[in-house]
């Protein structure tokens, strides 16, 4: 059976429950109530909440979107509700938030010992293309600086089609 979830724009009634979130996820080096307030209020910065069939606030995700580029803040889950799709699901609507914002380009960083986000964003068309030396501050670990292709090339527009089609056979999400 798969799981149904709704991905809404992020709301500041959203931010506590979002913070409960980065704890689980990132432990004591995790972003600031304040840092998600400051993130609601730019302009280029495109938030998105995800909410399970009973209206628990279960993951999140977001970007900064500036002229033809985005760059992927963060996607997180809260460990219940992992192996569901639903970070897929929150690339896909950032993905598709790209499209409507005509960016072309879209990048993130991630840890370099993250492999299950590194295998989503490869399959997504995302490629290493170098290395932030001891980028994260609570390990000093690397993270791999990750790029997408121009996003409306027919390679890449074909991969996205193909993704979503699978994607929406694993998960049901209302956006």
């Amino acid at each position: 059976m798969n799981l149904s979830v709704k991905i809404k724009p992020m709301e500041k009634s959203d931010v506590d429950k979002i913070i409960d979130i980065e704890a689980l996820c990132y432990g004591p080096h995790h972003w600031s109530k304040d840092s998600f307030l400051s993130e609601l209020s730019n302009s280029l910065a495109k938030y998105f909440s995800v909410f399970s069939e009973d209206g628990e606030l279960v993951a999140y995700a977001g970007c900064w979107q500036i002229l033809e580029e985005a760059h992927v803040t963060n996607i997180a889950v809260t460990p219940k509700y992992r192996r569901n799709h639903i970070a897929e699901a929150l690339l896909k609507t950032i993905i598709d938030t790209c499209y409507k914002n005509m960016v072309k380009f879209i990048t993130l960083e991630v840890r370099a010992g993250n492999t299950a986000a590194i295998a989503l964003y490869e399959k997504y068309g995302f490629k290493s293309l170098g290395i932030r030396k001891g980028y994260y501050q609570d390990n000093n670990e690397d993270a791999l600086i990750m790029w997408t292709e121009n996003i409306f090339y027919d390679k890449f527009k074909s991969n996205f089609d193909k993704r979503v089609l699978e994607l929406n056979g694993k998960i049901c999400y209302d956006r």
